[in-house]
């Protein structure tokens, strides 16, 4: 393996981008499992006991995590001008915008515990358990979740710094008039605003340890004012957070939907509004594992886009495997043959799934995509696209396969229902 293709692999397995899903799927397994051993290490390691009885084992481990997230650093570092928005800086300046970017920054911190163990073994144990800890960021690369989360929160982060002046600014008032009131009354527990301010934030977020409270008639009305206005202001930055989560989680499904449509080759000339009517058709469907999403036989009258898990098809001679993001039955809206491929669920999934009835009565009330559909269907019969089975040569080469001479045979001449024929196509 060249150079070249030996760093474009590395880009793929370590960006989880391309064909070695496999290799980058397993890649990310590991090195989760090794930020959660090491967070829980961590942890037990500030037990005295545990530290003198394992400190040995955990110093080995340590070291050897430390190296691992070292060398992913440094190789992401290596491949970071391969990125699609940083090659036109050049391999260096490219390199130095990735270094400065939330994610290198996260890995970097996740191999600084490494750095100080080596050269500084005693002075820097505090300081190394807390770097250790922060490892727990680098799980927001491999969760869309937590991405999503950490964008709601700085999307509305006006928002959430607004509601933070208001409660600010109650917890000072609140603070202010009970030292005002209980000041003489018990010296010795509003000593001062700040000894209110402790009051009031226990106050207004509803804790109320009970160490500190008022005695007076006027300061139990005002604490319990402050009281009712706790529920209120609290949740204030949840009801933020918690709708920018839900809009954030809509976006990107809607963002990832629209993309799995826009690269079907049918649709790919389509303007964007036209694909969102397309992807609007599309209708979930969850299959366990084992289980069976089309069989030989069935009419292949729907396509089917895999939004979570992996499928496994079974050809005549061979077995492929599509994952996540990837799509088959394209042919089934245009031909609706018989099903010549079993398919079944590798893994639990998630699909969406377009019906060809579906997608014809849209067609019936949109002439210009019905002339667009069928114009690129037609093309790609008289290109000679290969298949096996039902499968395209697209779909094939998601999954790396090519269809050899000898299995491979021309796409069928397209069929219609519904008055949809030759004759009556409305690209004519």
């Amino acid at each position: 393996m060249h150079g070249q293709d030996f760093k474009r692999a590395l880009y793929e397995v370590l960006e989880d981008t391309g064909k070695r899903r496999v290799a980058a799927r397993t890649l990310r397994q590991v090195l989760v499992s090794l930020i959660l051993l090491n967070i829980v290490l961590a942890v037990f390691e500030t037990v005295p006991v545990v530290r003198t009885t394992f400190g040995h084992h955990l110093r080995f481990l340590q070291l050897g995590s430390g190296f691992i997230f070292l060398i992913e650093y440094v190789l992401r570092l290596y491949v970071a001008d391969m990125h699609p928005p940083l090659r036109r800086y050049g391999p260096f300046w490219s390199r130095v915008r990735y270094a400065i970017q939330p994610d290198a920054i996260v890995d970097l911190i996740g191999a600084l515990p490494l750095i100080f163990v080596l050269f500084l073994p005693n002075q820097a144990f505090t300081v190394v358990v807390i770097l250790r800890l922060l490892r727990f960021l680098k799980l927001a690369r491999y969760s869309p979740a937590l991405r999503s989360l950490i964008s709601a929160i700085a999307a509305e982060r006006k928002a959430l710094i607004g509601s933070s002046m208001i409660i600010l600014g109650v917890i000072l008032l609140a603070a202010t008039l009970m030292y005002l009131i209980e000041h003489n009354v018990q010296p010795e527990k509003f000593r001062s605003i700040l000894h209110g301010i402790y009051w009031a934030i226990t106050t207004v977020t509803t804790v109320g340890y009970g160490d500190v409270v008022p005695v007076s008639n006027l300061g139990k009305m005002v604490g319990s004012i402050v009281m009712l206005m706790g529920y209120g202001l609290i949740a204030l930055p949840v009801g933020i957070i918690a709708s920018a989560f839900a809009r954030e989680i809509h976006s990107r499904d809607f963002v990832v939907t629209w993309s799995m449509v826009a690269r079907v080759p049918l649709f790919e000339d389509l303007k964007a509004t036209e694909i969102a009517e397309v992807a609007k058709l599309l209708q979930a469907q969850s299959v366990r594992k084992g289980g069976t999403i089309a069989a030989v036989g069935d009419v292949a009258d729907r396509m089917y886009f895999i939004s979570n898990g992996e499928v496994e098809i079974k050809l005549q001679h061979d077995t492929i495997y599509l994952g996540e993001g990837n799509f088959f039955g394209e042919l089934a809206l245009i031909n609706q043959t018989k099903r010549t491929a079993n398919v079944l669920a590798y893994r639990d999934c998630q699909l969406l799934v377009l019906e060809a009835d579906a997608l014809q009565q849209l067609m019936d009330r949109d002439e210009t995509l019905a002339k667009k559909i069928m114009a690129e269907a037609r093309e790609r019969v008289a290109a000679g696209k290969k298949v096996l089975g039902e499968i395209a040569e697209e779909e094939l080469q998601q999954a790396g396969v090519y269809a050899s001479a000898e299995d491979a045979r021309e796409e069928p001449e397209l069929s219609f229902k519904d008055g949809l024929t030759p004759e009556k196509d409305p690209a004519k």
